[in-house]
């Protein structure tokens, strides 16, 4: 009976809900982090949205890429936070919900409070069922949902996007990877299902060569993402955030280990985009209020 009760022990249930959820000892890591960007957090409160985020993103940097850091279960999905590894996504998202939080009264800055903040703009509208087909995996799809929910501005197409063909079948490709669908079979139509309305939808994308000319009217804080060249398609590789320096915009993210392997400033954008064949341009959104 031990192994049932400490099976049991492990999921943790919303009385308002009924749904299971995970417990903090596994969706929130590395809180010495976190209590280190409580101790910083009072010279960021008052600043506007955009440089909060960018500054909770500057308090990052040096943090080691660990990829994969939302698969954390083999069954149940749960907002999570992971401190001490970070992706592309969960950088700019932890970095965004952080810098949301910071508009809370202080007594409400605590991890579960974090981890509303990223449940809310995750997860398609707002609201993680415990179901991994809950979550917002495709870039182009969390900025659609986003933009309508208005918790952010999609720019691409004010600032000269164009339609890309687009290539949304990733997941389904390297399922794999994927430690969810590796043990849930009946996920995988679910995932197949969703790309393919993602592709219906299509993309839209500023190309690499346009991006010197809008750089000007990108903000600190702005979310950027990096699509690239799928053979004859474009699809979304690559997220992070936009910084004006002295010199001009340049491109933070959690760069992967065949690059920085770690959370960087890095350089210009247009540089950035120049330096891999493969890049194709970016996408936009800006964080609202």
């Amino acid at each position: 009976m031990r192994p049932l009760l400490l099976s049991a022990a492990l999921l943790v249930f919303s009385a308002t809900a009924g749904l299971a959820s995970l417990p903090m000892e596994i969706t929130f890591q590395g809180r010495p982090k976190f209590d280190e960007l409580i101790a910083h957090a009072e010279q960021w409160k008052g600043l506007p949205l955009g440089e909060r985020v960018a500054a909770i993103g500057r308090a990052l940097a040096g943090t080691p890429y660990q990829s994969f850091t939302l698969e954390i279960d083999d069954h149940i999905e749960s907002p999570s936070v992971n401190f001490t590894g970070l992706d592309c996504w969960n950088f700019f998202e932890t970095s965004l919900a952080w810098a949301r939080l910071l508009g809370e009264p202080r007594e409400r800055w605590t991890p579960e409070n974090l981890l509303h903040y990223l449940e809310l703009d995750r997860y398609r509208g707002g609201k993680c069922d415990g179901s991994y087909l809950s979550r917002l995996h495709y870039l182009e799809d969390w900025l659609g949902d986003n933009h309508r929910r208005g918790l952010v501005e999609d720019l691409t197409r004010k600032l000269g996007g164009v339609r890309a063909p687009q290539s949304a079948v990733e997941m389904t490709v390297n399922w794999r990877s994927y430690r969810y669908l590796r043990n849930n079979p009946s996920l995988r139509p679910g995932i197949r299902r969703m790309e393919e309305e993602v592709t219906q939808r299509g993309l839209y994308h500023i190309p690499k060569g346009a991006v010197p000319g809008i750089e000007g009217k990108l903000s600190t804080g702005d979310i950027i993402g990096i699509t690239t060249h799928d053979g004859s398609k474009i699809g979304t590789s690559h997220v992070g955030m936009a910084v004006r320096e002295a010199d001009g915009i340049h491109f933070m993210h959690a760069s992967s280990p065949h690059n920085y392997g770690k959370v960087v400033l890095d350089t210009r954008l247009s540089d950035y985009l120049k330096r891999f064949r493969r890049n194709a341009g970016i996408l936009v959104a800006r964080p609202l209020q």
